[in-house]
Order: structure tokens, then C-alpha cells, then sequence
């Protein structure tokens, strides 16, 4: 049997919740656009193979404009030339934070600083969400 975290702890899952809001609230400051921030969820729950989180984001990517030719080709978004730079470099900030032991380049010069660190915190939450859902057993049905 196993346990839903959400449920299990509700005050930690909702630090989580609140984290996530939060970091929305700091990619709207930074000028990062919201399909971005949905294409780095995307992104990390398809390394992390969490499939409730990408039926949850991939929904939410398509309500809010994005194309379903960019979400089928993102696992391969290097060889493709339907990413801006800045997209391209929250991608990348996403694939080092989910492989960790691999985060060794600087920044891309297409985000600020502050565009930046916004990701790295979109990431490390979205890896957070993904073992939740994942350690959870969350069903996931069509």
C-alpha cells in the first residue's frame, strides 16, 4: 500500500503549493512568459517519467496557447528550431537541475540573472512535484 504525501501531511504538500505560487509570482516579475514556465514542468516531469504531472502541465501548456507541435518535439527541443534562445536556455536550465550530478555551465546570456535563478527554482520544484506524485502512486486515467 502506498501513501499519498499530499494527503498523508497536508501542511508539507502545502509549503509545496505555496512554493510553486510563489515562484510563479517570481517569473511574472522576471518577465518570463508563462509558456515557458509550463515547457520547463513539461520538461522535467518527461526526465522524471512522472506521468500525472505531465497530463497536468501539458493541459495547462495547451490552455494557455502553446502548440501541440512544440510539446510533441520538446524531448528534442536541441534539434528543432521552434525555441527562442531564452527557451531554450530555461530547458537546459531544467535538464542540468533534474541531472544533478551533471550542473557544471554557467547561465545562458539569454535570461538575466534573476530569469535564471527563477528556473533553477521552477525546476527544483516541478523534481520536488514529480517524486511526490510518483512516490504517491497518484492514478493517472484517461
Amino acid at each position: 500500500m502506498s501513501t499519498d504525501l499530499s494527503t498523508a501531511i497536508p501542511d508539507a504538500y502545502q509549503s509545496m503549493l505555496t512554493l510553486s505560487e510563489q515562484c510563479d509570482r517570481a517569473a511574472a516579475e522576471a518577465g518570463i512568459e508563462p509558456l515557458t514556465v509550463e515547457l520547463v514542468r513539461i520538461r522535467v516531469s518527461q526526465l522524471n517519467g512522472c506521468a500525472f504531472c505531465l497530463r497536468l502541465h501539458v493541459r495547462d501548456a495547451l490552455h494557455k496557447g502553446e502548440s501541440t507541435d512544440r510539446i510533441a518535439v520538446l524531448s528534442a527541443w536541441r534539434e528543432t528550431a521552434y525555441f527562442t534562445d531564452a527557451e531554450m536556455a530555461a530547458l537546459e536550465i531544467a535538464e542540468k537541475i533534474t541531472h544533478i550530478s551533471g550542473l557544471a555551465a554557467e547561465d545562458s546570456p539569454a535570461l538575466t540573472t534573476q530569469q535564471a535563478a527563477t528556473l533553477k527554482w521552477i525546476a527544483i520544484t516541478m523534481n520536488a512535484f514529480n517524486r511526490i506524485a510518483i512516490t504517491s502512486h497518484y492514478k493517472i486515467g484517461p
